[in-house]
């Protein structure tokens, strides 16, 4: 008869407690590295993190005159913040739009304050298109108060009827904040990528100085990088500013120089709350447009020692030079920053110069010590 051989075990008692330990080691070992292969090679979890390409565009306008107009595109979303600087540039700005507004629609508009250099190219002349007529728009957040009475903003009240009748809807900064009327305070562009419009306390009370009616916003993206509008809003506004958005405001990726770097904007307040990585300037460098005094041309030497702190990262779009005579040239030119995966990219359509490497700020402004120092 068949008998069945007996299995030797080998009793536990015998292995020693370190034998013992070495083996739950390896077991623990490998089983950590089983679950951070899954979830790092295998299992994709569901992310907020954008799925198109965010870019944010500064532009040139044709002219030697100062004015504002920024292009913020994400997958099939684009916003225009403002459309200086003179009802002349609008076909130079829509020469640029056309690249990349490929469906002829707006999805949002912001026109920060009432001044020519901020919104010409909404409020053209009634035989001449604006940028309310060429392209549908579909929300338009505009100021809450002005002193204007210019015919540029009569022309700009007139446009933004037209667009009304045609389905735009318009909101002013304080509705936004409020979330009254089908305003929002925060609208989604994309997955992970956000519109923020944010509070200061102009939206709340009047003054007498037209630029800190500006309507301030950021651009989010996957809720860790930031990128600040600020419109022409001075640095009383910009104290509010600060005081108002302690938990919205961020260290920025990127900060639009308020009032094209004027020595009454960028506050050392505001800065120290943001901490700029890149700063874009609207302007024509160096232009009399304003004033004769060459160090209160902008950027100003006062703007530039108050950033520099933070950064070397400041590109101009253009430099004037020869405002009597309308002569002008790129100095970056069109402005373009790219942001994905985490990274910025600046690329420029004339050159990818830094402000302090230009031969204008050589001859025309002093070296921040800090800029001298170490390479930011």
């Amino acid at each position: 008869m068949y008998k069945r051989r007996r299995r030797k075990v080998i009793p536990t008692k015998n292995l020693s407690p370190a034998l013992i330990l070495v083996f739950l080691f390896v077991i623990v070992l490998v089983g950590g590295f089983a679950i951070y292969y899954y979830f790092n090679y295998i299992y994709k979890a569901p992310s907020n993190r954008v799925s198109q390409d965010l870019s944010i565009h500064f532009l040139e306008l044709g002219n030697q005159y100062t004015g504002d107009c920024s292009l913020i595109k994400v997958g099939n979303t684009e916003v225009l913040i403002d459309a200086g600087s003179k009802s002349s540039s609008v076909s130079t700005i829509k020469s640029y739009l056309d690249q990349y507004v490929t469906d002829g629609t707006l999805e949002y508009v912001i026109a920060t304050h009432a001044h020519e250099d901020h919104i010409a190219g909404f409020g053209t002349a009634k035989n001449v298109d604006s940028l309310l007529d060429l392209y549908q728009v579909g929300t338009l957040i505009q100021f809450v108060h002005t002193n204007s009475n210019s015919v540029v903003y009569q022309n700009y009240c007139r446009e933004v009827e037209e667009a009304k009748s045609r389905g735009t809807m318009v909101y002013n900064a304080l509705q936004c904040i409020n979330a009254t009327d089908g305003a929002q305070k925060i609208y989604e562009l994309d997955k992970g990528v956000k519109l923020e419009i944010l509070d200061q306390k102009y939206y709340h009370e009047t003054t007498s100085n037209e630029n800190n009616n500006s309507v301030c916003c950021q651009i989010i993206q996957n809720n860790e990088r930031y990128y600040l509008f600020t419109g022409d809003l001075e640095s009383g506004g910009e104290s509010s500013l600060v005081d108002l958005n302690q938990d919205s405001l961020h260290q920025v990726e990127l900060y639009k120089a308020g009032h094209h770097g004027s020595n009454t904007s960028s506050s050392s307040k505001l800065l120290s709350k943001i901490r700029p990585k890149h700063v874009c300037v609207c302007c024509c460098a160096g232009s009399s447009q304003y004033t004769d005094n060459t160090e209160n041309q902008f950027p100003t030497q006062e703007f530039i020692n108050r950033v520099a702190p933070y950064t070397d990262q400041v590109y101009v779009t253009t430099l004037c030079t020869n405002f009597d005579a309308g002569i002008f040239e790129s100095m970056n030119g069109n402005i373009v920053l790219y942001c994905k995966d985490e990274k910025t990219t600046v690329n420029c359509s004339n050159n990818n110069l830094i402000l302090k490497n230009t031969a204008w700020f050589k001859s025309n402004r002093t070296m921040p010590s800090v800029w001298l120092a170490s390479s930011i």
